[in-house]
């Protein structure tokens, strides 16, 4: 179902897109300055063995961790002096500030991993291999950097706009189309798919569009089993919409979980929780550029 939010709620999330976007730009600027001494001081080698492989999009790094949203939610995990990046051609130079400076937020990858051979769930992960595709390198690099290197055509006028972002602080919501979850859950049913992939091939058509994502949950359980559960939903929509239905990185604002903050319906019935198992995608255009 998409509806145009029209609700007191639309002005919590203007007010959380201000935060969003000049966190982001924090972080990147965070970025553009890595540590040059990028150890951990964990386990010999010959303590690890093999853990399981992370694929998702990179959400922030500090020093010699960064955190990776998945399917299933988020993981942290640490670079050591023996991590390699490889980027289809080849690995990427020798040097392990190389491999630090291409760990860029919004950008996809692959993550092969260490644990120690006693692990616990839930454990350190040492990262042995990080692939990324050259593509999806160079694009994060751009909006990083600043760089006015062009996009093409189809791409020219978001990537302009985006270098924008960071002093704009209100938004025109063009659209809201919401999915919905079993509880407890995180799958998206093939209906809602479809409804993702519609909502972003409309949203290609609109000038200067950004989009938000948003994950929530209904009042079940604990506060932090539901934001846990919220960011998990919202990471399975993202991975969809830019793996399957082709939406570009570099136009999704930083998504969060919101748990079981702004319902849509009470959380008194079985019917009303059933509305506020949902991830919103949000179709947002800045009104400093909107019909321009």
């Amino acid at each position: 179902m998409r509806v145009v939010l029209k609700k007191p709620g639309v002005s919590f999330l203007v007010a959380m897109l201000a935060v969003s976007a000049s966190g982001s730009a924090y972080a990147q600027q965070q970025q553009s300055a890595p540590d040059s001494n990028i150890v951990v001081n964990g386990p010999a080698p010959s303590e690890l063995t093999e853990g399981p492989e992370i694929k998702g999009v990179i959400t922030a790094r500090h020093g010699d961790r960064f955190k990776v949203a998945t399917a299933d939610g988020t993981t942290i995990i640490a670079i050591t002096d023996t991590t390699r990046i490889k980027s289809g051609g080849g690995f990427l130079g020798g040097g392990q500030k190389l491999a630090a400076d291409s760990l860029l937020n919004g950008l996809p990858v692959t993550v092969k991993t260490l644990q120690a051979r006693d692990a616990q769930p839930g454990g350190e992960l040492y990262a042995s291999q990080i692939n990324l595709r050259k593509n999806d390198l160079r694009t994060a690099t751009m909006i990083q950097s600043g760089t006015s290197q062009r996009f093409d055509e189809q791409t020219a006028a978001t990537e302009a706009l985006r270098g924008r972002m960071a002093d704009i602080d209100k938004y025109n919501v063009k659209s809201t189309t919401n999915v919905h979850f079993d509880v407890g859950r995180a799958d998206i049913s093939p209906d809602d798919k479809s409804q993702l992939c519609t909502a972003a091939s409309e949203a290609q058509q609109t000038e200067n569009a950004l989009m938000l994502v948003v994950g929530y949950t209904d009042s079940t359980g604990s506060d932090d089993l539901n934001q846990e559960l919220s960011e998990k939903r919202a990471a399975k929509v993202i991975n969809y919409l830019q793996q399957v239905c082709g939406w570009k990185p570099y136009r999704m604002l930083t998504p969060t979980g919101m748990a079981k903050a702004d319902p849509l319906a009470s959380n008194d019935t079985a019917e009303g929780k059933a509305q506020n198992r949902r991830v919103a995608v949000n179709i947002l255009v800045s009104k400093s550029v909107d019909g321009l």
